[in-house]
């Protein structure tokens, strides 16, 4: 099984709300999906990324990839906390 770390829409239209869950490759964007890792609104300025850092290097310890808006958000929310530190 091939685990993935994507995200999975929530919210109503034209009012997107995103979650960032470790899911099968093969399930469907909305579909079924083994945890939630953290959350991303786009519509706040700035967009709030919120993850939970021991659950993800958790899954990525287990061999979960994450999907290229992924990867680009966890860059994101580090670089975020990097600064206000």
């Amino acid at each position: 099984m091939a685990v993935r770390i994507r995200l999975t829409r929530r919210g109503r239209k034209k009012q997107p709300f995103y979650r960032i869950v470790v899911a099968d490759s093969h399930s469907c964007r909305d579909g079924k999906f083994l945890d939630i890792v953290g959350t991303y609104d786009p519509l706040q300025e700035p967009a709030a990324i919120r993850i939970d850092e021991g659950k993800l290097a958790d899954w990525m310890g287990k061999g979960a990839l994450p999907s290229e808006t992924v990867k680009t958000l966890i860059d994101k929310n580090k670089a975020a906390a990097a600064q206000a530190a």
